[in-house]
């Protein structure tokens, strides 16, 4: 039989013992009278018997009498009988011939003699159990007077055994017949100790009352260190049978119950004593994390509630995935309550106060119908992003193909494939959130590509991992390469922006030719047909091989521009005979906007990175882009004068010839030539009203200088959009003989408040987490990888010792990885005006 099976077989003997030791009135009388003869003629080898020797019953003898007979019925559900022997007149034997010998009770097993015990030692039922079974319990139940006897025994039973340690004020007492009795039913699983040694107590106990009873129960099975105590878990009940029993049980259940069905069909021992039980929601990405937070809540709720790990991935919970937490209650009839808590502090205070879940229910209605009514007033909002999440909070994002990674997972997830793309972001934070909408597009359309894996990693829950990947802004997206640096994407967060950076970075940059043929075929856009929706501006380097130096400066590029730009190469020995088609010299840079379009030749002078990196990104903005808010950046960037053409609508064909011709005709001129469409890009109107007191007819040439002096100029309406007509007109702008029509002011165009210190808010909230120290930029993914791998899968039969938790996890820490943490953010994620 196992020692699991021995339990409850143990147990089930002592409810039945509980009761049958219930007095019942016209029960048998128990109680047996022989003489010596026939008394010792009957015992039985291994049985007990407690026998009391008498000739006559004296007066005085009699209330010990009752109290035999009283506690016979119970001594015997130990199997052990109570006898009283007739001595006869004439018997001088050892137990009926002297006086001294016949004030005293005896405790046998088979004939051999265990113990004698003066009568005024057994005054009542409780004192007789107790010393009874304390006598035949000797060698079973190990009696301490100094600390160093219990430490010699605590140390031996590590790794082997767990001990049940009980204090008494003193022996013969209802609490000490209490630990008697269970150590008789669970003496073979357990090691029972005991004292009355208060001065032990003293120093097993920060403020002991020694005047009351005491249990602990010490996990010493799992426990290897000989220096450190074992850990102990008190008994807060007053020392009764059924007390022990029930504290008992709730040790040797599992410290933390894997569940994989419905909550509300989940049955644990913890329920059937009426107590609740806390379940940890879980999912696979952060099973490691979650197991040691559902360890480290069970032991800080041991004896007061049982904690189970539920994970999502394997029941289809219908609750919303934000919510982490879930509390099942013995009462019938309630169902169970799921909620969304902070941190571990949060589900310990949940189980030690009732009301503490009316309270969280009611504080999240009121959040509730604060920001229904944020919403329904939009003057007051005056950030459109923080809106726009809070709107749609409860709507449940696709997450499913994007994995979470951990401080566990995350070295090795950048082995598992080519290629993988981490966004590192906040999850209280508004501009995050909305770029995890985008991301779970971006998860959509690049689902079944191979070679390419999507993650995330919440810096709010795991900053050392933020701290060591140099994430010093949220959201930052990352595509990690097996033995390569990292490259940080920092375009647009748009679902089409996004997709195509993942998508080119999986083509090498800068791409290795081996021939002209492919050169030219790269030229003319051959790619591979799943990158033919992500065309962009092709770029070819063309070196002889002497030139090693420009070649090296343009490789480096290729890999800071990867995933923006498609990067080719060639440096085979005819690479002469491809740039004089081209007519220029190498080493040169071949650049096709697109099908069908002429290629054009630069030579290439600069020879240092940078400045190569500065040149490529300078000759990819168009000759004559239109200006929307995502390129917009790019060309502020140059610093020069923007002559734009606002449209309503796509610009006619006539304007678009004469512009080009404008931008063309003038190369590395000074000015942005330029033009905006007002339906696609409304933003457009804001900005004439802010030009003009009123709307301007449409389409308008304006002339503004963003970076000098801020004056804005309007070409004459009554003059055609002529490239003859507006040079005259820009050599008067030079000159000075053109009034502005209105002039910007001179503030800067900055933030009305600070941004936000993201690692400081972390490292205040969660003081507990120790930040890694940083690694260089541009350190290679085999040095970031741990030695081992940590954490330990086991699934536990009992509480351990747990040494590794106690490491890892501290008091209060987040409830991190078991959901998306929005009671944080919407706590802490405020709108500019009130920070």
């Amino acid at each position: 039989m196992s020692a699991q099976q021995d339990r409850w077989v143990s147990s089930f003997s002592f409810l039945l013992f509980c009761a049958s030791s219930i007095p019942t009135d016209g029960s048998a009388r128990v109680l047996q009278e022989l003489s010596p003869q026939r008394y010792f003629s009957a015992l039985q080898a291994g049985r007990a018997s407690l026998a009391y020797f008498s000739h006559n019953v004296s007066p005085g003898a009699q209330p010990f009498l009752e109290q035999i007979e009283n506690s016979a019925e119970a001594l015997q559900d130990y199997g052990i009988s109570v006898v009283k022997v007739n001595c006869p007149k004439e018997d001088v034997s050892r137990y009926c011939g002297k006086e001294n010998a016949l004030r005293k009770a005896y405790l046998f097993r088979g004939n051999m003699l265990i113990r004698e015990f003066p009568t005024d030692a057994l005054f009542d039922v409780d004192s007789i159990v107790a010393n009874v079974l304390f006598a035949l319990l000797f060698n079973e139940v190990k009696y301490v007077e100094t600390l160093a006897d219990l430490q010699s025994i605590e140390n031996a039973l590590k790794g082997k055994a767990n001990m049940v340690f009980a204090y008494v004020p003193a022996t013969g007492t209802a609490e000490h017949r209490a630990v008697m009795e269970a150590a008789f039913v669970y003496g073979t699983v357990y090691q029972f100790v005991l004292t009355t040694e208060a001065t032990l107590l003293k120093d097993s106990s920060d403020e002991p009352d020694v005047s009351s009873a005491w249990l602990v129960f010490c996990h010493c099975q799992r426990a290897t260190d000989l220096a450190r105590p074992c850990r102990r878990t008190a008994m807060e009940q007053a020392l009764t049978m059924l007390n022990i029993h029930r504290h008992l049980k709730l040790m040797g259940a599992p410290l933390v119950t894997e569940v994989a069905e419905d909550p509300e069909k989940v049955s644990t021992v913890h329920l059937q004593l009426g107590l609740p039980l806390v379940f940890i929601l879980s999912q696979k990405e952060t099973s490691e994390a979650d197991r040691r937070t559902a360890e480290f809540v069970a032991w800080q709720l041991l004896g007061k509630a049982g904690v189970a790990l539920l994970s999502r991935d394997l029941v289809g919970l219908n609750v919303l995935r934000r919510t982490n937490i879930a509390l099942k209650t013995p009462d019938e009839g309630v169902p169970i309550k799921y909620l969304l808590l902070e941190d571990t502090d949060e589900v310990i205070t949940l189980v030690k106060d009732k009301n503490k879940v009316k309270q969280i229910q009611e504080d999240e209605e009121e959040e509730e119908d604060e920001d229904e009514k944020e919403n329904n007033n939009q003057d007051i909002q005056d950030d459109e992003v923080v809106e726009a999440v809070s709107r749609d909070k409860k709507r449940e994002l696709p997450l499913e193909q994007i994995r979470v990674l951990t401080e566990e997972t995350f070295h090795s997830a950048l082995l598992e494939t080519a290629r993988t793309v981490v966004l590192f972001y906040a999850s209280w934070e508004a501009v995050s959130l909305a770029v995890l909408r985008s991301y779970t597009e971006v998860a959509d359309h690049l689902k079944g590509t191979q070679g390419v894996l999507l993650s995330r990693v919440n810096c709010w829950d795991w900053p050392g991992i933020c701290t060591e990947e140099n994430v010093t802004q949220f959201p930052t997206i990352k595509i990690y390469k097996k033995g390569e640096r990292s490259v940080m994407y920092n375009g647009m967060w748009g679902t089409k922006e996004l997709t195509s950076f993942i998508m080119l970075s999986r083509v090498s940059s800068p791409l290795k030719l081996a021939t002209i043929d492919e050169a030219e075929g790269y030229l003319r856009g051959e790619f591979p047909p799943e990158l033919s929706s992500y065309h962009h501006t092709v770029l070819l380097g063309v070196f002889r091989t002497a030139t090693s130096e420009a070649r090296e400066a343009f490789e480096e590029a290729g890999n800071i521009l990867s995933g923006h730009v498609t990067m080719g190469m060639y440096f085979e020995d005819d690479a002469l005979a491809l740039s004089r088609k081209y007519a220029v010299s190498p080493p040169a840079l071949l650049l096709a906007r697109g099908r069908g379009q002429s290629v054009e030749s630069i030579t290439l002078s600069k020879q240092s990175t940078q400045d190569m990196v500065q040149m490529i990104r300078y000759e990819l903005l168009d000759i004559f882009p239109e200006i929307t808010v995502q390129n917009l950046p790019h060309y502020l960037q140059l610093r020069k004068p923007f002559l734009i053409l606002f449209c309503d609508g796509d610009i006619g064909q006539m304007e678009s010839k004469e512009m080009l011709k404008l931008a063309k005709g003038r190369p590395q001129q000074a000015f942005v030539a330029c033009w905006l469409n007002l339906k696609k890009t409304p933003v457009g109107r804001g900005i004439l009203k802010a030009y003009f007191a009123t709307m301007p007819s449409l389409p308008v040439l304006i002339w503004v200088n963003l970076h000098a002096g801020g004056q804005v100029f309007k070409f004459p309406s009554e003059q055609s959009i002529a490239e003859m007509n507006i040079l005259p007109w820009l050599e008067k702008l030079k000159a000075g003989l053109e009034i502005p029509s209105s002039t910007l002011s001179e503030e800067d165009w900055k933030p009305p408040l600070p941004a936000y210190d993201f690692l400081q808010m972390m490292e205040t909230a969660m003081p507990e987490l120790p930040l890694r120290t940083s690694h260089h930029h541009g350190d290679t993914l085999e040095q970031h990888l741990p030695e081992s791998p940590g954490g330990d899968t086991a699934t536990r039969d009992e509480p351990s010792q747990e040494t590794n938790t106690e490491k890892v996890v501290s008091p209060g820490r987040d409830l991190r990885g078991t959901a998306p943490r929005l009671a944080a953010r919407e706590k802490q994620g405020k709108r500019h005006s009130e920070l």
